[in-house]
C-alpha cells in the first residue's frame, strides 16, 4: 500500500514539477541553431541576437553551428526537435522556401512556425583583388577567352549556384562548382586562388576594405550602399537576384507560452536602437519588417514564388 501510495505522491510532484517549469518559461538554457560555422555573418547575427534576447529572457542562450547545404542540414534538425521553445533556428529563409523546390528533403515548410525576419543580409559576387576583371560579366568573358580550364565558383546554397549556373549557360561558360561552409570559407577559397568567384553575404566588406578581394556583383536588387560602383547582376544583363533573408524559426507546433515570450522579446529588439545599429552598422545588414504575421507571409510568398520558377525550368 504506501508503495503504491509513494508512487503516487512522485506522480503528482513530477506533474506539479512539469507544469511549473511550463509555466515558468524559459527555466533551463536555450539553444540558437545556426547554419554557418563559426565567424560567418549570420553566426555573429546570431550571436549577438542571443546575448541581447538573453538578457530579456532571463536564461543563457547557446549557440549551435550546424553548417551544410546552406542551411537544410540544419533545417533537418531543427524539423526534430522539440517544439518546446529551447531549441530556435536562426537562418535563411531558403532552406524553407527555395532547397524544397529542388532537392529531395525530410522535411517541408509546414514542419516550422516562423517567428520573424531579423534582417537581409548583404551579398554578392565576389573574386580575388588581383583578378583582371571588375565585374561578374567580365569575368565571364575572360573564362570564355581563356577557355582552357573552367571558371572555378563556391557557392552558398541551391539558389546562388542556380543562379550562376544560369548566368554562366547564358554567357557559353563552363563551370566547376565547390560547396561552401559559409562566409568564411568562400573568403579563404577566393583569397587563396582556389577558385575564381564566390558568393558570400556582408562579411565580404571588411575584405573588400582590407584591400584582399573585390565585389563584382551586387546579388540584391539594389546596389550595396558601402560600395555603389559595383553593378548589380540585373545592371549586368541578368535577370537574377539573390537575397538570404534571415529569420528565427521554431519547430512547429511551438508551445504557446514559450511562443509568447520569444515574440514579446523580439519586438523588445525590434523596437531596440542599439540592436538595430548593431544589425545594420557592425554587421552591414539591411533592416527588414519583424513579426510574426510578415515572417509567415513572406516565407509563403517565396515558397510559391521558387515554386512557380522551378516548374518553368
Amino acid at each position: 500500500m504506501r508503495k503504491f501510495l509513494n508512487l503516487g505522491i512522485g506522480l503528482v510532484l513530477a506533474t506539479i514539477v512539469t507544469s511549473v517549469q511550463a509555466a515558468e518559461y524559459p527555466s533551463r538554457p536555450i539553444t540558437f541553431m545556426t547554419m554557418t560555422q563559426p565567424g560567418a555573418q549570420i553566426d555573429r547575427l546570431t550571436r549577438g541576437l542571443g546575448q541581447r534576447m538573453s538578457k530579456i529572457l532571463g536564461q543563457p542562450i547557446n549557440v549551435k553551428n550546424v553548417t551544410g547545404s546552406h542551411g537544410t542540414v540544419m533545417a533537418t534538425s531543427l524539423s526534430r526537435a522539440k517544439p518546446d521553445g529551447y531549441t530556435i533556428g536562426v537562418t535563411s529563409l531558403t532552406a524553407y522556401t527555395y532547397a524544397p523546390h529542388h532537392a529531395k528533403l525530410s522535411y517541408k515548410p509546414s514542419d516550422f512556425d516562423f517567428l520573424t525576419l531579423v534582417a537581409l543580409n548583404s551579398s554578392g559576387f565576389i573574386s580575388k583583388a588581383d583578378k583582371p576583371w571588375k565585374t561578374l560579366k567580365e569575368a565571364f568573358a575572360w573564362a570564355k577567352k581563356h577557355n582552357n580550364s573552367k571558371m572555378k565558383v563556391m557557392f552558398h546554397g541551391a539558389d546562388d549556384k542556380d543562379a550562376i549556373i544560369r548566368m554562366a549557360k547564358k554567357e557559353g561558360v563552363q563551370l566547376a562548382l565547390l560547396p561552401s561552409k559559409g562566409g568564411p570559407s568562400v573568403i579563404q577559397a577566393v583569397t587563396g586562388d582556389h577558385v575564381d568567384v564566390g558568393y558570400v553575404g556582408a562579411i565580404l566588406y571588411k575584405h573588400v576594405e582590407a584591400g584582399t578581394i573585390k565585389l563584382i556583383a551586387a546579388a540584391l536588387g539594389n546596389r550595396l550602399p558601402p560600395i555603389p560602383d559595383v553593378p548589380t547582376l540585373k545592371e549586368q544583363g541578368y535577370d537574377e537576384q539573390v537575397e538570404m533573408i534571415v529569420a528565427l524559426v521554431a519547430p512547429k507546433g511551438i508551445n504557446k507560452k514559450a511562443k509568447a515570450k520569444l515574440l514579446a522579446a523580439a519586438t523588445q529588439l525590434a523596437n531596440d536602437k542599439e540592436t538595430q545599429t548593431f544589425i545594420t552598422k557592425n554587421l552591414k545588414m539591411r533592416p527588414v519588417k519583424w513579426g510574426e504575421k510578415h515572417a509567415d507571409k513572406t516565407a509563403k510568398d517565396l515558397y510559391k514564388t521558387f515554386g512557380k520558377q522551378a516548374k518553368m525550368k
